[in-house]
């Protein structure tokens, strides 16, 4: 896809546009990736494949053969270890779990069960103070609940023990672009803002916590050459961020522009990484 194509494609209001800075060959890049100082990962459902980040070899690899982990979406390298949300999507009922592996071997280290969660599917989470900011995922059609469809996708607070403390909705205009699905990444920015990936547009949401009342503010979206799924930050504090072409079978490094919170009237999400 072209940068005219993608910026095309998007709803942006401020006509903002990342810049693809590096693409890197990875059949395994299909639901998400994640980055370390000096490796970047390709999740795949029951996979993850690990790459250098400076001369893009493959080094390793992860497969869960008895598919015990059936969907592993988004990981997270922190405290020297490779977190992975995983849901039993497209099973029903929906149940969740955090997979924690080594990011050097790739071993498998310890499972944290969330069990059945009227949230949904676990889909992503990153660290903020005190815990954890967690974003669940429901669906329209077969692969939903029946009883609830996508617009119940929400983002919440859990503590330290993954126990929920707070949360909130998603406004009804994004939610409306990522139907039929919800969020398929999500992480806190730099500058405290929250980024999200939907399910195939090449378009990233961005929020602030409201100044009053349970629905995230959406404070931008912009164009990105990434049809969704789920997407790291860099270690570093920067605005690159990884991602996957999972039609092309690549992983992409993507330099995020600088988003106004000047005029703000929310809130930041502080970051505890």
């Amino acid at each position: 896809m072209t940068a005219a194509a993608f910026a095309a494609s998007a709803w942006a209001q401020d006509g903002l546009t990342a810049e693809t800075a590096r693409r890197i060959a990875a059949p395994e890049a299909d639901q998400g990736a994640a980055l370390s100082r000096t490796h970047i990962y390709a999740v795949d459902n029951s996979l993850i494949a690990k790459y250098d980040l400076k001369t893009g070899e493959k080094t390793g690899a992860y497969e869960d053969e008895e598919r015990l982990l059936r969907h592993m979406n988004s990981c997270l390298v922190i405290d020297e270890k490779l977190m992975c949300a995983n849901s039993n999507y497209s099973q029903l009922p929906m149940g969740s779990s955090v997979e924690i592996f080594d990011p050097e071997s790739l071993a498998h280290l310890a499972s944290h069960s969330l069990g059945l969660m009227d949230e949904g599917s676990l889909v992503w989470f990153d660290r903020v103070e005190g815990g954890w900011l967690v974003g669940f995922a429901h669906y329209d059609g077969e692969r939903g609940t029946g009883f609830k469809d996508h617009t119940y996708a929400s983002v919440i607070t859990m503590d330290d023990q993954w126990r929920r403390t707070g949360g909130w909705l998603f406004p009804d205009a994004v939610m409306e672009r990522m139907a039929p699905h919800a969020a398929s990444g999500g992480a806190i920015g730099p500058d405290g803002l929250l980024y999200v990936l939907g399910h195939d547009r090449p378009e990233m949401y961005v929020f602030a916590k409201p100044e009053r009342g349970p629905v995230l503010q959406h404070v931008t979206t912009i164009a990105v050459e990434a049809e969704g799924q789920a997407f790291s930050f860099a270690v570093d504090g920067s605005r690159r961020i990884a991602a996957v072409d999972r039609y092309g079978g690549a992983l992409l490094l993507i330099d995020l522009p600088e988003v106004d919170v000047s005029g703000l009237k929310a809130a930041q999400f502080f970051r505890n990484r």
